[in-house]
Order: C-alpha cells, then sequence, then structure tokens
C-alpha cells in the first residue's frame, strides 16, 4: 500500500485541513482530523465542509486502494450531529465493486464515538493505474 502513501502526499487541500491518514488496505480507509477554530463556521460549530471534506479524502483513499485510479460519480452526505470540539474520524468501506463502478459507505464519527455524518459515495474506475508500481 505504499503507492497509496504517495498519491495523498499530492493532496494538497486535505493537509491544508490537517487531515491525517489512519489506515489503509483493499477497499477500507481510516482518517481523522482535529477540530480547530479554522473549522468551525459562523456559529462555532464544525463547518459542514470541513466534515465533507474529511469524508470524501476518506472515501478517495478507499477508492484508490486498488491502484486502479478512481473519480467520484455521485457523493451524498447527511449531516446527523453538530460538533464544535474534539477529533472527527472517518471510516471508508467498499460495498460494492466491479470493473467500472463502485460504492463506499463512510461513517464519520467524533472522539467519543457519537455519529456525525454518514457519506455515500460511487466512483468510476478508469483503467489505467494510479501509480505505476
Amino acid at each position: 500500500m505504499d503507492f497509496i502513501k504517495e498519491f495523498i502526499e499530492n493532496d494538497k487541500f486535505a493537509k491544508s485541513v490537517g487531515i491525517e491518514l489512519l489506515e489503509v488496505s483493499l477497499g477500507y480507509a481510516k482518517a481523522k482530523m482535529e477540530i480547530k477554530e479554522i473549522h468551525h463556521n459562523s456559529i462555532n460549530t464544525v463547518h459542514g465542509g470541513a466534515i465533507f471534506t474529511l469524508a470524501d479524502f476518506t472515501f478517495a483513499v478507499a477508492a484508490n486502494s486498488h491502484n486502479k485510479m478512481s473519480v467520484a460519480l455521485n457523493v451524498n452526505i447527511s449531516f446527523l450531529k453538530a460538533i464544535s470540539e474534539g477529533v472527527l474520524i472517518a471510516e471508508a468501506q467498499e460495498i460494492s465493486v466491479n470493473p467500472k463502478i463502485a460504492t463506499y459507505k463512510i461513517l464519520v464519527s467524533n472522539n467519543l464515538g457519537e455519529l456525525i455524518a454518514t457519506f455515500e459515495g460511487m466512483t468510476y474506475r478508469k483503467e489505467r493505474s494510479l501509480v505505476k508500481e
């Protein structure tokens, strides 16, 4: 899985918001983001875009873990609970995969284990490898 680490090193946006990859295996990824003031919206809770970014990053890592370039076709997020502090943890799990299309379910929780958001994503799997091995 070293190729996936090389892949995510190029994700400058994820780095800029403080996302850290914790685990990756085929069809699975786990990442975290420590909540900081820059993640807050005008009502002092975590901005939906920050939660979406963490879920989307984790989705991308899981989808590309097969070393087959995958790009999002469709995503959906449901925000279940507001949060202002702590750590957000996203876990992506592959639900279905075929040669061209794959689907993923991502759960975003806080460090207390409370479910904050659910995210579903579908990817188009291109024929080329993500990186050459």
